[in-house]
């Protein structure tokens, strides 16, 4: 119970919703029109929405983590404070996405426990090490251009508070995106070593990326009711064959060799297909056994009790200037 909200916990749990309000509630969204935080909804569609919201707020906090380490790092001091600007976009992100998702019910404090606790997600690519300077280039191109593509779908969604904060995100993003272009074509047209760095990014990050939309279609358990309730706008299937369209000319273009040799387009269809990416990986990375799952979520414990004080001095300031109720 959140506030006198109450959240269904598991996808098994299901609510008697009153028929008439719930044909009002798809006929509005079949208009177009969007769900403000005031207007009736059912429960599942917010508990869908509040794992979805505070899922990318998670990984909006825990992505800026394997590019913050490279900070002190970065060749040269225009790139350092590129880099610099761009974590810090994506911890704004988070606390953009941690807003909308309050407006369903669920307090900020609950959510960074349950991701410190291990019981809410995040997207898998973030944790994987970012072993050169060439890993924070192929994170910020391919993965936020993945990112891009997810959030510029999901910004046409039904519910207004997400979609409006998409919107701002996406802006943003796209300045990321840039940034990590040239971050990449600066490698992959400089020396042989510098070539054969990037390359080898790419080599380890390219599976993290093939999982980044989630698993196929006929496996995502959530991918039909979203769809329904414009929360997602399409398929993880179709966003990775949109991420194929777009960004596999552009790497060959860069003399990059792609690490899938089955990796190729249907001439007939149109359909790009692909290698086994091992959804087991995936599976084990998200539910909390990946290369560097603990050390992620080990740095944001440290974060929140040492930051603990400054909540609680706010908390006490805030105190001292509300008259209590009679």
């Amino acid at each position: 119970m959140y506030g006198n909200i109450s959240i269904v916990d598991t996808p098994q749990q299901q609510v008697q919703e009153d028929p008439e309000l719930l044909a009002a509630f798809e006929a509005k969204i079949a208009r177009g029109e969007k769900i403000e935080p005031h207007d009736w909804m059912p429960a599942e569609y917010r508990r869908q929405l509040i794992r979805m919201i505070e899922q990318h707020a998670h990984s909006e906090i825990i992505g800026s983590l394997p590019e913050g380490t490279w900070i002190t790092r970065a060749p040269g001091f225009k790139r350092k404070i590129a880099l610099m600007a761009k974590v810090q976009d994506e911890v704004g992100h988070a606390q953009l996405l941690y807003s909308a998702a309050e407006t369903l019910g669920k307090p900020r404090e609950a959510m960074i426990d349950d991701l410190i606790s291990g019981k809410s997600k995040y997207s898998n690519v973030f944790n994987y090490p970012a072993y050169t300077w060439a890993d924070t280039a192929i994170i910020a191109w391919l993965i936020d251009a993945s990112a891009i593509i997810n959030q510029v779908t999901n910004s046409k969604g039904s519910y207004a508070p997400y979609s409006r904060a998409l919107e701002r995100i996406c802006m943003e993003e796209s300045f990321h995106l840039k940034y990590g272009y040239d971050n990449v074509v600066t490698l992959a047209t400089g020396t042989a070593v510098q070539r054969q760095m990037v390359q080898e990014a790419l080599n380890r990050w390219w599976r993290p990326i093939m999982h980044f939309f989630g698993p196929p279609d006929k496996a995502s358990v959530h991918t039909e009711k979203l769809t329904k309730w414009k929360v997602k706008m399409a398929s993880n299937d179709d966003m990775r064959q949109q991420f194929f369209n777009q960004y596999v000319p552009k790497i060959l273009e860069l003399g990059l060799v792609i690490p899938d040799p089955e990796l190729r387009k249907d001439p007939a269809t149109g359909i790009w297909n692909y290698g086994d990416p091992d959804w087991d990986e995936f599976k084990r990375v998200i539910n909390g056994d990946g290369p560097c799952n603990a050390e992620r979520l080990a740095v944001r414990r440290i974060a929140e009790e040492r930051g603990r004080w400054v909540r609680e001095a706010l908390r006490k300031a805030d105190e001292r200037y509300v008259t209590p109720l009679a």
